[in-house]
């Protein structure tokens, strides 16, 4: 039979128990919070994609350039009514440079996209804080003279993580 004092634990037995727990619990929590940014990556990029490919269709409908003949289709801009106009280098302060309408909804061509810059309230639309933390950002550049038109939209994350998004317009 025992007796009394070998009963049960020391209180210094107790401390390094605790301490014990304590470290195994935060390197688990720590190796838990790698893993769950990691798991929020794909969900943003998800949403990346849905703002910049619904972007990238708005800017892709509309005709090549402001001269292009509406309507007939088949005579291109740098075809007997004049020349193609020529966008301006893509601005950073999301202004818009070849716009000529004033609204978004007015725009008809590709190059009054150019420069244009929304955040996530303007891009959630009918869905309230859906994009709240994402940007993006649509530039016009001329590849070949009268002829194609590089439309590049940037889609910016909350996690500040860039993905872009590329098409070409022709003038035919």
């Amino acid at each position: 039979m025992r007796n009394k004092q070998e009963q049960g634990f020391t209180l210094i037995e107790l401390i390094a128990g605790i301490v014990v727990i304590a470290i195994v619990t935060l390197v688990v929590t720590t190796g838990l919070g790698q893993l769950f940014r990691q798991s929020v990556d794909p969900w943003q990029q998800v949403r990346a994609t849905e703002v910049g490919q619904s972007l990238m269709n708005e800017v892709m409908a509309r005709r090549f350039d402001e001269n292009s003949n509406v309507g007939n289709q088949y005579v291109r801009c740098s075809e007997g009514s004049g020349s193609c106009t020529t966008p301006a280098p893509c601005p950073s302060d999301g202004s818009t440079p070849n716009a000529e309408e004033a609204q978004r909804k007015q725009f008809d061509d590709v190059d009054d996209y150019n420069g244009l810059r929304l955040t996530g309230a303007e891009l959630s639309g009918s869905a309230p804080n859906r994009y709240n933390g994402f940007e993006a950002q649509v530039c016009v550049a001329e590849k070949e003279a009268n002829e194609l038109k590089r439309i590049t939209v940037t889609v910016t994350t909350p996690q500040d993580e860039s993905i872009e998004f590329s098409a070409i317009k022709g003038n035919w």
